[in-house]
């Protein structure tokens, strides 16, 4: 049986009071202002259920669980789904691009 490409990544969008954590503020001396700020993820979920996970505290980050507030599928959806390996790359490969676009970004 071949492997199935059923991995996500996923980004979403937190909260401006991200910016008063100075360990994200730390990750990020390129922010722009008034970018967004994002935590980048990837996951064998849906998305839509792996952001609820992050916000009820199931094995979650703590920037997505305390400062979620959506996704943001015009960002990752064209991404999806794909092999585990891609889903990594990918991860950071986003991370990266939207960093470079002066966006606040997380990834853990």
């Amino acid at each position: 049986m071949g492997k199935r490409a059923h991995y996500h990544v996923y980004v979403v969008e937190l909260s401006k009071d991200v910016l008063r954590e100075a360990r994200f503020m730390r990750a990020n001396p390129g922010y722009v202002t008034g970018k967004p700020c994002v935590y980048v993820g990837m996951t064998g979920l849906d998305p839509d259920i792996r952001f609820d996970k992050h916000k009820a505290g199931i094995q979650a980050n703590k920037y997505a669980q305390k400062f979620g507030l959506h996704l943001l599928p015009d960002l990752y959806e064209a991404y999806n789904p794909m092999s585990y390996d891609d889903a990594r790359s990918m991860e950071v490969e986003l991370g990266i691009e939207l960093r470079a676009a002066g966006f606040g970004v997380w990834q853990a």
